[in-house]
């Protein structure tokens, strides 16, 4: 699985001019699945999610999680994560996960994250054309591969 989050003082999500999710102050999180990534993935990577120190403290120091500041997520489904851009200009997306594997996952990191936070987590609709409306806080925005462990 593959992460970007970005911490954001608001963000919106709209499908078909409905919002379908909306937050003020906390992560604006894109996530892409690919067919290998297993339950053991998921939950690594909410956790890390869940628990990472990137809002300011009362010094003014990336030293608070989400959690900490009783603050919000949007989850958005993003298979564009995995393009390839190595031979030519057009990406491919071929380690994309397979809508029948990345749908049960994407909403089973959505309920993984409901459980750690103890409060609702706004979505995007897996596989619609969503226009993300956000304002990056900082700007903070990490990029977590759970393939890649030792590195994040």
């Amino acid at each position: 699985m593959r992460a970007v989050i970005q911490r954001v003082s608001h963000a919106s999500c709209t499908v078909d001019d409905q919002i379908t999710g909306k937050i003020e102050h906390g992560l604006l999180v894109l996530i892409g699945v690919e067919d290998e990534d297993s339950t053991s993935d998921m939950e690594w990577l909410a956790q890390k999610i869940a628990n990472l120190r990137i809002f300011s403290d009362e010094q003014g120091l990336m030293n608070k999680s989400v959690q900490d500041i009783d603050g919000n997520i949007l989850l958005i489904s993003q298979f564009t994560l995995f393009a390839q851009t190595k031979k030519g200009n057009r990406p491919s997306f071929i380690r994309a996960g397979k809508p029948e594997k990345a749908k049960p996952m994407y909403e089973a990191m959505a309920q993984y994250l409901r459980d750690l936070l103890r409060k609702e987590v706004q979505l995007g609709i897996f596989g619609a054309d969503m226009k993300i409306d956000l304002r990056n806080d900082g700007p903070v925005t990490i990029m977590m591969n759970t393939k890649d462990k030792d590195n994040y």
